[in-house]
């Protein structure tokens, strides 16, 4: 079995690529590097270069390599920049993978297991949150994953293309071994935003809005660490080439955290003092965003390790303390 992971240059793709081999199985990255960093790439995975809407460069690979299955992360994922320019986030997001399921269906690829994310759900009506619940999305970024898998439902009708959509929430913390980690240009998550500050690299962070009916006023999200996610896709793939239906999978770990909390649980893992200021909301934030995860217990037969908010941001720290400029 040949695994081809599209974005594996990246945060949660490079984690990913980790598992895969850590698992002995045979693994293929293709990734442009526009956001990824190939100091991320596993050294036993064979990369290539180059971009999933060029026809001829998929062709190269998948007749060089014996595909059987591709996890797909090539996408972007700043909400804010989706909302400044939504037609950016729609050609990549959604016409390139357009381009790669044509190139599939071409050479009989059949599986594919996608990272989609909570945002297609928006303004939540209940927490938790489950899978059958209303899809509104709030922003661009949520807008393109949802019609991604929308697009995907209608191959699997016509083409018999089998997916698997994992909708997580907050990834986050580091490889257990320290050498892969997250790093953004421009960093937008929360935890690692925090580190940077226990670091030095930033003055302080803001926090946007302490108002909500929250139990402290900020925001409450469901962390959930990228190696989970990560076994997540492993038990994802293994559903399918077990000729499973295609299927939809909420990933969290059904707890959440306010920002208040991430702060002064990096206080006291960091040892140090982290400041922050209070800011205006942002729009389209919700107040809390919690998944239920019981559908992928059940079905896939998964459960996450890093089930505290210690766990998490420690292997996060663990990373940034060391490379405080990332990858650079």
């Amino acid at each position: 079995m040949t695994i081809l992971v599209l974005g594996g240059a990246g945060y949660i793709g490079s984690h990913t690529v980790y598992e895969l081999i850590e698992n002995g199985i045979d693994t293929v990255v293709a990734d442009n590097l526009e956001t990824g960093h190939i100091e991320a790439v596993h050294p036993k995975a064979r990369f290539y270069k180059g971009d999933i809407s060029n026809e001829l460069f998929l062709d190269n690979v998948f007749n060089k390599e014996k595909i059987d299955t591709i996890i797909h992360f090539a996408a972007y994922s700043i909400v804010g920049e989706s909302m400044k320019n939504p037609l950016k986030y729609y050609d990549n997001n959604l016409c390139k993978t357009k381009a790669l399921l044509e190139t599939m269906i071409k050479h009989n690829i059949k599986n594919i297991v996608f990272s989609s994310t909570a945002a297609v759900y928006g303004e939540p009506e209940s927490v938790p949150i489950y899978e059958n619940d209303k899809l509104q999305p709030s922003n661009p970024y949520g807008e393109t994953k949802l019609a991604i898998e929308k697009m995907f439902k209608w191959a699997d009708t016509a083409y018999a293309l089998r997916y698997v959509s994992l909708r997580y929430f907050n990834a986050a913390g580091a490889h257990i071994s320290g050498n892969i980690g997250e790093f953004h240009n421009p960093e937008t998550h929360l935890i690692p935003i925090v580190l940077q500050t226990a670091c030095g690299k930033r003055e302080y962070i803001s926090v946007f809005g302490d108002d909500y009916d929250t139990k402290d006023g900020t925001c409450i999200r469901d962390y959930i660490h990228v190696s989970d996610l990560a076994k997540a896709h492993i038990s994802a793939v293994k559903y399918l080439k077990a000729g499973n239906e295609s299927n939809i999978f909420n990933l969290g770990n059904g707890t959440g955290f306010s920002v208040k909390e991430v702060i002064q649980t990096a206080e006291k893992i960091t040892k140090q003092h982290i400041p922050y200021k209070i800011e205006q909301r942002r729009y389209g934030d919700p107040a809390k965003l919690i998944a239920s995860s019981e559908k992928a217990k059940k079905i896939l037969n998964w459960q996450p390790k890093y089930d505290t908010l210690d766990g998490i941001i420690s292997t996060a720290w663990n990373w940034h303390k060391n490379h405080k400029n990332g990858y650079n």
